[in-house]
């Protein structure tokens, strides 16, 4: 799954790098958590991208019950297309997601010192922003109260991630982004794949990831004695 990440590109840097005609603001962040407003990009009706904050936690646009989105903060690409929740998103709403770099809890054994899962932190080699590959949806309440949310979609570890997590985000490269957000559902299924291992880097951070309040530069930063 992915349960935290980290996104501190300037809303300048990601207009760039986007190609983005419009962006709201936010202010960087080092956990991102669900329940909390991403930023999320999508393709407007005339074409253009276009980057909001939407709810982290699919609500369907059909579900009775909005507590539903704390259960679908992520979607599995093998069978994304095919299941209720996600799969009318999957043919009509997909988005990208920046992120920095994303964190993955490994089982180890625990110490006085250590506790029984590590946190790493996972990013691209180039230093660039990434885009997982995610859906979003449009609820409205009974009192007419509207909700958009997103989810991500994760898919099989490669072999970096492996040894710290079964699963990891869809990282789309950018040659795949305009796709990604526009072609019909069946020419995207082919994108549905682990990121290659060569682009990626990882390191163990603080466990202080784990507390959805922490939020400071210090929790991307290396263990110490650790690279890079």
């Amino acid at each position: 799954m992915c349960g935290r990440y980290a996104l501190e590109a300037p809303r300048s840097q990601l207009c760039h790098r986007f190609a983005l005609m419009e962006c709201a603001d936010f202010a960087a962040r080092y956990n991102m958590a669900p329940a909390s407003d991403v930023p999320v990009i999508r393709q407007s009706p005339n074409r253009q991208r276009v980057l909001h904050l939407l709810r982290w936690g699919l609500l369907p646009h059909w579900a009775s019950d909005p507590t539903i989105g704390s259960r679908l903060i992520n979607a599995r690409g093998e069978s994304v297309g095919e299941k209720p929740s996600f799969r009318d998103a999957f043919r009509r709403r997909r988005c990208l997601i920046p992120a920095s770099g994303f964190y993955e809890w490994q089982a180890v054994r625990a110490t006085q010192t250590r506790p029984a899962k590590q946190p790493w932190y996972v990013s691209l080699k180039s230093g660039e922003t990434m885009a997982f590959g995610g859906l979003w949806e449009s609820w409205t309440s009974p009192s007419g109260e509207i909700i958009r949310s997103c989810c991500i979609i994760t898919t099989e570890a490669n072999e970096l991630v492996r040894p710290i997590h079964g699963r990891m985000p869809l990282i789309l490269a950018p040659e795949h982004w305009q796709a990604w957000l526009a072609a019909p559902p069946e020419q995207v299924g082919a994108l549905l794949l682990p990121y290659p291992d060569g682009e990626l880097q990882a390191w163990p951070v603080s466990s202080r990831v784990g507390k959805p309040d922490a939020d400071d530069r210090q929790l991307i930063a290396a263990l110490p004695g650790e690279p890079p």
